[in-house]
């Protein structure tokens, strides 16, 4: 029942937003305790596969391969408690960062329904579910994004939703082949019976073809150039949420798949390595050459994907531990990060860093919380960002890519480069004109808050986090428990 409740509570919350008045208070507060309700049954989850390892739900009592089977494992607990904080944040911050306008059109309903699809998508053990799941995330995030447009945001919700579309057709026809041949698209299933084919062909253009889907999803070079057209548009609420889960399902996604299916593949994941590796480095140079708060944001965001997937491609335990750690770490920054560039939004009507600054002289104490995911993304000791690159750098040392690992400490630089450049233009150089408002939103001050004393708390217990995501990893590189847990022992094919 508990794996249940993730994906049930935001839909039954949309339901209830649909039906209820269309007051703007009204619909906050039932979006808001609709996103705290279930960010506590992912904690529930969590703690369930803490002391089982595995929670699996079959679905009407149809076993596992014939039925819908629902599967948490360490990795998917974790992003699921994720979704909750970020939902939760989103929610709290949508009281001051949403027009009625946009109220008006279904943004609450629409939000629960993405969460909806992000978390349906961390919990599934089927991949045709899994595509279900993009779809129901997409068809959301897309309304989102086209909500009141303006003609530059009608421009990047198509390139959006058309990118993602087809990203959407490689996988399904991925999906038409793995199982034409294999005759199942139960994951665990799938990673009983694959392995053991030897059909190299056949593997590399899966292999690819999923690469390519959920390299889309993810921003992954060479297909990252929707992300920066979109995601600065929308308002700070839908752009954080964005940020903060989106591209991460894709990872996840690529994670889950390989791990289970083509880790005995070498060739699909030297093509993830030298992918991940000119993501970092285009996401960081282009962020170099922006001058808009968001903008900057959106290409350090794409930088930093390249982190989350390098772990995957180096495949050991290390690095894989290494990369799910940033992954976490970057939900929460980038989150906040989106969030603060709403807080500039209310005090100067503008995120070009042109018409910014004086922020720490005017408001020091927006500008102190700011400087905590700020700094955390630029990856400055001792915080979070900084134990989450080491780990990776470690990891790739240690695993003998040493020109890998040497490529992630030269981004390292940019990013700091890249962040401090800024602070300067948007904190700290004196403001061309004044403020437009005397103080940020408290309900927008709140999530940025909450969500900076969490990044605070990962650099604080750095090393028990780091000892769950090795365990996390643990067990993708070591799938036999995951099959065992959805088909039962002996019952893998």
């Amino acid at each position: 029942m508990t794996l249940v409740l993730p994906i049930v509570i935001p839909l039954f919350t949309a339901a209830v937003l649909l039906l209820a008045p269309a007051r703007p208070l009204l619909q906050r507060w039932i979006a808001f305790c609709g996103s705290c309700a279930q960010l506590v049954s992912a904690l529930v989850l969590f703690l369930q596969v803490q002391a089982a390892g595995y929670v699996v739900a079959q679905i009407g009592n149809w076993a596992a391969p014939f039925g819908i089977t629902l599967v948490a494992d360490v990795f998917a607990s974790i992003l699921v408690v994720a979704v909750g904080v970020v939902g939760m944040a989103v929610c709290g911050a949508s009281f001051a960062g949403v027009d009625p306008r946009r109220e008006a059109y279904g943004y609450h309903p629409l939000l629960q329904v993405l969460l909806m699809g992000v978390a349906g998508a961390f919990l599934t053990g089927d991949l045709f579910n899994l595509y279900v799941f993009f779809e129901v995330m997409l068809m959301a995030s897309f309304v989102l994004m086209a909500l009141h447009r303006t003609n530059e945001q009608v421009a990047a919700a198509f390139r959006y939703v058309t990118i993602n579309l087809m990203a959407s057709a490689v996988f399904l026809t991925a999906l038409g082949l793995l199982y034409g041949d294999a005759g199942t698209l139960n994951m665990a299933d799938l990673a009983g019976i694959w392995p053991a084919r030897s059909e190299p062909v056949l593997d590399l253009v899966l292999a690819m073809l999923f690469l390519t889907a959920f390299g889309i999803k993810a921003a992954l070079f060479p297909f990252f150039f929707w992300l920066p057209a979109a995601y600065p548009l929308p308002p700070a609420p839908i752009g954080a949420v964005f940020a903060g889960l989106l591209t991460k399902v894709g990872v996840y996604a690529l994670v889950r798949v390989f791990s289970l299916l083509f880790s005995h593949a070498p060739w699909p994941l030297t093509v993830l390595l030298w992918m991940s590796l000119a993501t970092m480095v285009i996401g960081l140079v282009g962020a170099l050459s922006q001058r808009d708060f968001r903008r900057v944001l959106a290409f350090n965001l794409v930088g930093h994907i390249g982190y989350t997937t390098i772990g995957l491609s180096v495949g050991t335990p290390g690095a894989l531990a290494a990369s799910i750690l940033y992954v976490v770490h970057h939900i929460l920054v980038i989150t906040t990060l989106f969030f603060v560039s709403g807080v500039l939004l209310q005090l100067r009507r503008t995120t070009d860093l042109a018409a910014l600054g004086s922020v720490y002289r005017d408001h020091p104490g927006t500008a102190l919380i700011a400087m905590i995911p700020l700094f955390s993304l630029a990856g400055l000791p001792p915080l979070s960002g900084f134990i989450g690159k080491m780990a990776i750098v470690q990891g790739t040392f240690g695993a003998g890519f040493y020109v890998a690992g040497g490529i992630v400490l030269a981004v390292g630089l940019l990013t700091i480069v890249s962040i401090a450049r800024l602070w300067q233009e948007a904190f700290w150089k004196p403001a061309p004109r004044p403020a437009v408002a005397s103080a940020p939103a408290l309900s927008l001050m709140v999530p940025v808050s909450a969500l900076s004393l969490l990044i605070l708390g990962m650099t604080v217990g750095a090393e028990p986090l780091f000892q769950l995501t090795t365990r996390a990893a643990g067990q993708l590189l070591s799938p036999q428990g995951y099959i065992q847990a959805v088909l039962g022992p002996g019952l893998g094919r």
